[in-house]
């Protein structure tokens, strides 16, 4: 370069790090050219997705809201019955040990593994505390100051009959000695037969699509009325009888002008005074009134038809194909209080129907011995004595409370010979046979609205524990 002397450049060599992994894991870093350490990284700490974990299912129980239950249950009843081959044992899993069952001894607590100061075999058991602080079985809600039975009020019952709510284990009729769990949501396996007991006379009380003690007594009433056993275990025989009985269980629906118009009660009060200000007790929802024409509980009516606008004229829903009422006379009623159900008998003692009832409580029982039907009243006022019947809030005054399905005694009143007693329907199917009453023998309104067709002043009711 031109007027400039010679230029020196220095060159900087740049380090060289080997990196190692020692016996913990660390990272070690060391300089290539002198052999020394530089730096020591802790290990990293890597976190793997975990897999995630299905529970097993309990071949023990049944979920019948899950069709692969209801599939498996079908195809065990069927080994059982000698209608299908058992499944082969994969020689995979085959154990042929049959040696003592002590053969092999517990391994002992590693030095490592934490005793907590419990022993090893220890295993102490205690049931948990009701949460409410009340002892189970007991009604909080029922008065101990009724001395006389007459007809529900509606502030006693408690409980509900919702289909997505859990339930106690059920053992299934028949004899299999399956236990089944109360489904959690409702199957329409089911509901079908579910409404081929509707359409025999062996009332289920509402169709919900779930198994409960009001469908397992119907079970059993279905065979002495009809003289077969109900196989809710056959698919194919369920589809038979009820295209022999009166077609699909489920069909179409459209909602008319009339269904849509009501006219409806926008609430029911609790109270009785403010009841009987009201000009009728009707029904306050389409879907209401459609679930009682149906025989359905209303939840489900709602779960099978979701987004459906019931509001609408035009507006197609799917409801289950009850079928027709009963047609026989019935001579004489037995209200049996230990299994909740009103049996109907025509001339020559054969049973005809079967209804699920809530008959009377602790505090006020139902009568007992025989008494007589002396009359029967459809769509009847009631009129509230505090002096004679129980007492509803601070209602001190007798009162007329109108008509309708959602008053005290539904839309049915089956008068007996013995004053303040009778049968009748109720505001809340759901809730039969699983409540408890103020004496009378309480139905849903349709079971009711049927029974009223079938009886006459002189039939007699017998009361049995």
């Amino acid at each position: 370069m031109e007027g400039r002397g010679p230029v020196s450049l220095q060159l900087v060599q740049m380090p060289i790090f080997d990196v190692y992994i020692d016996g913990y894991g660390r990272e070690v870093v060391v300089d290539s050219r002198t052999g020394e350490i530089v730096e020591i990284r802790p290990p990293r700490r890597v976190t793997r997705p975990q897999p995630l974990e299905v529970p097993e299912r309990d071949s023990r129980i049944y979920d019948f809201s899950d069709p692969r239950d209801i599939e498996r249950y079908r195809r065990e009843r069927e080994v059982e019955l000698g209608r299908r081959e058992p499944p082969p044992v994969s020689e995979e899993f085959r154990d042929d040990f049959n040696g003592p069952p002590d053969i092999y001894p517990e391994a002992p607590i590693a030095r490592e593994e934490p005793s907590y100061g419990i022993e090893r075999d220890t295993v102490r058991r205690a049931p948990l505390d009701d949460p409410s602080g009340e002892q189970i079985g007991e009604n909080p809600n029922e008065s101990t100051n009724n001395e006389f039975a007459a007809v529900p009020e509606p502030n006693s019952q408690e409980g509900s009959d919702s289909i997505l709510e859990p339930g106690p284990l059920q053992t299934l009729p028949g004899g299999s000695g399956i236990t089944v769990p109360m489904a959690r949501g409702a199957s329409e396996e089911v509901a079908k037969f579910q409404v081929l007991l509707d359409r025999a006379g062996a009332s289920p009380g509402v169709i919900d699509g779930q198994i409960g003690d009001n469908v397992n007594k119907a079970i059993e009433a279905y065979e002495e009325i009809t003289g077969q056993k109900l196989k809710t275990y056959d698919k194919k025989w369920i589809e038979e009888q009820l295209e022999a009985t009166g077609g699909p269980a489920f069909v179409e629906y459209t909602i008319t002008v009339q269904d849509a118009a009501g006219p409806y009660v926008a609430s029911i009060p609790e109270d009785y005074g403010e009841k009987a200000q009201l000009d009728h007790l009707g029904f306050t929802s389409v879907s209401e009134a459609l679930a009682e024409r149906f025989h359905m509980d209303e939840n489900y009516l709602k779960a099978l038809n979701p987004g459906a606008n019931f509001n609408r004229p035009g507006t197609i829903i799917r409801v289950v194909n009850p079928g027709t009422p009963v047609k026989t006379e019935v001579k004489r009623l037995v209200a049996d209080k230990s299994r909740k159900q009103l049996l109907a008998y025509d001339a020559d003692d054969r049973l005809v129907a079967v209804y699920p009832a809530t008959i009377g409580s602790a505090d006020t029982p139902s009568p007992t011995g025989i008494h007589a039907v002396s009359r029967v009243a459809l769509d009847p006022n009631y009129t509230y004595n505090p002096k004679v019947n129980f007492k509803q809030g601070n209602n001190d005054k007798i009162l007329t409370l109108p008509p309708g399905p959602n008053g005290p005694v539904g839309s049915v009143w089956i008068a007996l010979d013995k004053p303040t007693y009778g049968v009748h329907g109720t505001p809340e199917p759901s809730k039969i046979g699983k409540t408890s009453s103020h004496g009378c023998v309480r139905l849903t309104n349709w079971d009711a609205q049927e029974l009223a067709n079938l009886v006459k002043p002189g039939v007699t009711v017998e009361f049995v524990d």
